[in-house]
């Protein structure tokens, strides 16, 4: 089994804890202990060709292009990956390509969860033999289990690996919340180290914060909550708008960190408009069709979503370039 070189240290009792205070990133950028993948990743969305198939070579430069544009860390095949749609052999080869395209100057997290753990395992499996750095779990989606159910599904993913797990917590899309208590007993397994937090409800991060072990890291998974999570407990943001303001989250998230609750605000308020912007549509709608216009093209989203309408291209563009000139 694969294990980990991004994983930076966390103290449950199976674990040794980092001694320091602070971590460097390597662009030499410190980084807080909490944040283990560091404090901002982009959850990347797939370029497609013409014909509706996966543009590799598009994929490898949109890797670099946000590793040198404020993401810390990459997840692949996620939500805005548009992973619903993928085969599970475009996803191991998005794995890989995302490895070989960063070069080891980021880790690349591999989103392997469904709604069926015996092909969630199986997928964990295979990315850790990919090279994936680290495993992004959703809450099983549909079937609606319970807290218990939840409990064994997790587990079984981590068993299966050792590399460090994410549980992505989103009952909007799943109808199934991870309950705090479930959290709570979901970090006594040494591999399951943090949660993209995705509930939406500030009361429920900080309840969630004060329950869990110290070291186990809370991850924004909403771009417009990162700030208020930060203030709360929160180590940073697995982001969809780091995509086109890469920089300016990074900015937002350092300054948080340094306690400069003036310029996080003033950050957050100038990137508000483009938060929002980027789910005027389904998510990645928006993001694919600004990108297109601001960057290059990454291809119409696979059905059952649709391209944007240019209006929705437009308004979130204006705002991208309203939050890069303040």
């Amino acid at each position: 089994m694969a294990v980990s070189r991004w994983f930076f240290g966390y103290n449950a009792p199976e674990r040794v804890s980092n001694a320091c205070n602070l971590i460097a990133m390597p662009d030499g950028t410190p980084t807080p202990t909490q944040a283990p993948f560091g404090a901002v990743i982009t959850a990347m969305i797939t370029p497609f060709g013409s014909d509706g198939a996966v543009d590799f070579d598009q994929f490898h430069r949109l890797c670099r292009f946000l590793i040198s544009h404020g993401s810390d860390g990459l997840l692949v095949s996620g939500t805005t990956g548009e992973s619903p749609t993928l085969t599970a052999v475009e996803k191991l080869a998005l794995y890989s390509a995302a490895v070989d395209a960063v070069g080891g100057k980021a880790p690349v997290i591999a989103g392997t969860g469904t709604y069926d753990t015996r092909a969630s395992v199986e997928a964990t499996k295979a990315a850790a033999d990919h090279g994936a750095d680290a495993i992004l779990a959703v809450t099983p989606y549909y079937s609606k289990p319970s807290q218990r159910m939840l409990i064994a599904h997790f587990n079984a993913i981590a068993d299966a690996t050792e590399l460090p797990v994410i549980v992505y917590n989103i009952p909007g899309r799943t109808s199934c919340l991870v309950e705090i208590p479930t959290l709570v007993e979901l970090a006594r397994h040494p591999r399951i180290v943090a949660t993209k937090d995705a509930v939406g409800d500030i009361g429920f991060s900080t309840r969630a914060r004060q329950r869990l072990p110290e070291g186990f890291a809370i991850y924004s998974g909403d771009d417009s909550m990162t700030l208020p999570m930060m203030s709360v407990g929160g180590c940073g943001v697995i982001s969809v708008a780091s995509h086109l303001v890469g920089n300016q989250i990074k900015a937002m998230v350092s300054a948080a960190s340094a306690g400069d609750l003036p310029e996080a605000t003033r950050l957050h308020d100038q990137l508000m408009p483009t938060f929002e912007g980027c789910f005027i549509e389904p998510n990645p709608v928006p993001l694919k069709g600004a990108m297109a216009a601001l960057w290059e093209p990454m291809g119409a989203p696979r059905l059952p979503l649709l391209p944007a309408l240019d209006a929705t291209t437009a308004s979130l563009v204006a705002a991208v370039g309203k939050a890069q000139s303040l």
